[in-house]
């Protein structure tokens, strides 16, 4: 542990987040490994719940104006109090130069936020990170010149592969480090950024609140209509996740195959997949559950017999870096059946540790499927293999090893 704590200010999209506990479970090991974090949030929280890890951060929240025109005073007297900061040229010279390719309210937006951070930002602060490389890298990166701090940045999914290649370039030249938590991302921005400034940093899952599922595997084979295979999947109803895709797999499933599905979680496309899964003569078969709390979760996991997640590039180019849940999944011995996208190849190995399809072929997830669920057997020796990948190579307490590093925890 560093001799004296080094204080830090991450700047998130919004926080709590159900969807994003893989920051929380970070933060809370830094913390632990001697880290002062100060949370400053872009966005207050909006989940109905929040996940138990959150109770264990000692983190402050601090919560900038979400929207400018909510706030104009503050705003307004940040502005007054920046443009005595000596950084305040050379931030508003950048800033305008991102505007004039970026002609949006977020983009200004973006600069108020950081108005806002560099002028109520606790004076010993440090250093500031950024989880995201898009929004949150922008106020980070802006405040960074405000204050003349170092910033680093860690990036994900959707913010890499939307963020335009001269917008990516810039940041990660100015940044003092990035890590990122696939080796595809990793190998697209280090195509982008000076050599060496670019880390992979798996974000691992965290066995403590994943222990191992000691129940013996089920036998259910889909024969027995008083004992349906159980289908799970969690995650946002979003495009990216390819529910659509999924629930056309479960159309074609033969009916002599008898089966339950349970989605967990919540999204915009929730209510549209439920009508299209009512049209296709689904909606008996399907329980649409919401978001669950970690010990629901988990207990899904072990009440299910196969994950399903369909991943696919969305058009704007939205996709997952490396789900949580299939970590998750695969750590209670849940066989998984995913698709070939991003980094998910580089969790699950075809045929070994679980089962991949080619993204937005409801052909091919419906007989991958229909294969595994009439074969118990196939179901357990993969299960076994991925449990057994993931606690070995994927447990997070490696991860943050690579972060107490960077941090100069040790």
């Amino acid at each position: 542990m560093a001799a004296t704590a080094k204080k830090v200010a991450f700047v998130l999209k919004g926080y709590p987040r159900l969807s994003e506990t893989f920051i929380a479970q970070e933060i809370r090991a830094l913390e632990r490994r001697g880290l002062d974090i100060r949370i400053v949030s872009l966005r207050h929280p909006t989940d109905p719940a929040h996940h138990p890890i959150h109770d264990e951060i000692a983190a402050p929240v601090h919560y900038l104006p979400e929207y400018l025109r909510d706030e104009p005073r503050r705003v307004a007297n940040s502005w007054r109090q920046a443009r005595h900061l000596p950084g305040y040229a050379h931030a508003r010279a950048t800033w305008l130069a991102d505007l004039k390719r970026d002609r949006t309210r977020n983009r200004v937006r973006r600069f108020g936020q950081a108005l806002v951070l560099a002028t109520e930002l606790d004076a010993d602060v440090s250093q500031l990170h950024a989880h995201f490389l898009h929004t949150p890298a922008s106020v980070a990166r802006y405040a960074s010149l405000l204050r003349g701090l170092p910033w680093t940045v860690s990036a994900h999914a959707k913010d890499i592969w939307t963020t335009p290649d001269w917008e990516k370039r810039e940041k990660l030249e100015s940044c003092l480090w990035a890590v990122t938590c696939t080796a595809a991302n990793a190998s697209h921005l280090d195509a982008l950024a000076p050599s060496k400034r670019v880390a992979l940093v798996y974000h691992g899952f965290d066995p403590a609140r994943f222990p191992a599922n000691e129940a013996s595997p089920s036998q259910r084979d889909g024969s027995n209509p008083d004992q349906p295979v159980r289908l799970l999947s969690v995650g946002r109803a979003v495009t990216k996740k390819g529910y659509d895709v999924l629930i056309a797999a479960l159309a074609a499933l033969p009916g002599d195959i008898h089966w339950q599905f349970s989605h967990v979680g919540s999204g915009p496309l929730r209510e549209a997949l439920a009508e299209r899964a009512q049209e296709l003569g689904l909606g008996t078969r399907i329980t649409w559950c919401g978001p669950l709390s970690q010990q629901d979760v988990l207990s899904r996991y072990r009440d299910a017999d196969l994950f399903v997640l369909p991943s696919r590039i969305a058009a704007d180019g939205d996709r997952d870096g490396l789900p949580n849940v299939l970590m998750e999944a695969q750590s209670q011995t849940l066989a998984c059946v995913a698709t070939r996208v991003s980094a998910i190849p580089e969790l699950i190995k075809d045929g070994v540790t679980g089962s991949l399809v080619p993204c937005d072929d409801a052909n091919a997830l419906a007989q991958t499927l229909a294969d595994l669920m009439t074969q118990p057997e196939q179901r357990h020796r993969l299960g076994s293999a991925g449990a057994d990948r993931v606690y070995r190579y994927f447990n997070y307490a490696a991860g943050i090893d690579q972060l107490a590093s960077k941090f100069d925890l040790i």
